[in-house]
């Protein structure tokens, strides 16, 4: 039962993906995401409360790989710390690259909707914080000279969602998980005492 229950709702979330990327949030209905994933009306809702419910479930299923990344490399010290946080990087880009019109859907999405907005800001404020107090940690243990936190904290961010936006536009461009680990690397080594 547990099983056929988790099929159901991977179905859901791959006829979600490939609706709101082809035709958008606002046009996919939840009638046309349980006709393209084979089930009911009933089970769409036993797993989801609303269409909006599922898009941000998406929303959460992805930014989930990001955190896990952040959890496995605490209690290092900070310059490892923020390279082992790059051995996410080859899922983020592979995911990002398959759904580019689902990303611009949530950014759309998040200007238009406070809810969405509301869910879509947390993450960037919580990957905000954290960062700032890696970098304060940094200095404090001496792997980092002195710099502005906050500040190196949104670099890195801006940094970070930059090229992921620049991968999804070209995705032929560049090797991006190359590109991103030799980015972390130079501001990692940026901040770092000599």
């Amino acid at each position: 039962m547990q099983q056929r229950s988790e099929e159901t709702r991977s179905r859901i979330i791959e006829s979600a993906i490939k609706l709101f990327s082809n035709r958008g949030f606002n046009a996919a209905s939840v009638d046309d995401i349980c006709k393209d994933a084979g089930i009911s009306k009933g089970a769409f809702y036993h797993h989801f409360e609303s269409k909006q419910a599922l898009f941000l479930a998406l929303l959460d299923d992805w930014l989930q790989t990001i955190d896990n990344a952040i959890e496995t490399s605490k209690d290092k010290p900070v310059p490892e710390t923020f390279m082992q946080m790059t051995e996410a990087f080859p899922y983020i880009f592979e995911t990002a690259g398959a759904g580019l019109p689902m990303f611009l859907e949530f950014w759309l999405q998040a200007s238009r909707d406070e809810k969405i907005w509301q869910t879509s800001i947390a993450p960037y404020r919580r990957y905000h914080k954290h960062f700032t107090s890696l970098i304060k940690k940094g200095v404090e243990e001496g792997s980092f000279v002195e710099v502005n936190p906050e500040l190196a904290s949104r670099m890195i961010i801006s940094t970070a969602m930059g090229l992921l936006l620049q991968s999804l536009l070209d995705p032929k461009g560049a090797k991006w998980e190359k590109v991103a680990r030799d980015s972390t690397n130079m501001l990692v080594h940026s901040l770092m005492k000599k």
